[in-house]
């Protein structure tokens, strides 16, 4: 369950960057709640996650799906480039996050 519970935390971090890059600095109400939700969303599941999970793989999961979900959905959403050194970064993050999965059993 704690890797349903992480999931969605990842889902709520992305909901949350995107929704203050959309705010404009909390000026556009509806976009302001949708991130404030994000936030909160985001802390609820990963405090559930690290119920289970060590805080030294779950956070870093955390932040860093998070973080390649934000970099796609920018690029998507705002149509921010995508260059070939984000590329090698979030595929460095990947591989991070990779291990740290393998690792949450040992």
């Amino acid at each position: 369950m704690a890797w349903i519970y992480l999931s969605l935390a990842v889902v709520f971090e992305i909901v949350f960057a995107l929704g203050a890059s959309a705010s404009h600095g909390f000026t556009k109400l509806k976009v302001s709640l949708i991130t404030v939700v994000g936030v909160v969303g985001g802390i609820y599941f990963i405090s559930l996650a690290l119920k289970t999970l060590d805080v030294g793989v779950g956070y870093p999961i955390w932040t860093g799906a998070g973080a390649v979900g934000t970099v796609i959905f920018g690029a998507l959403i705002f149509k921010e480039k995508i260059t070939p050194a984000k590329v090698f970064c979030f595929i460095a993050i990947i591989g991070g996050v990779v291990g740290l999965k393998s690792l949450a059993g040992v």
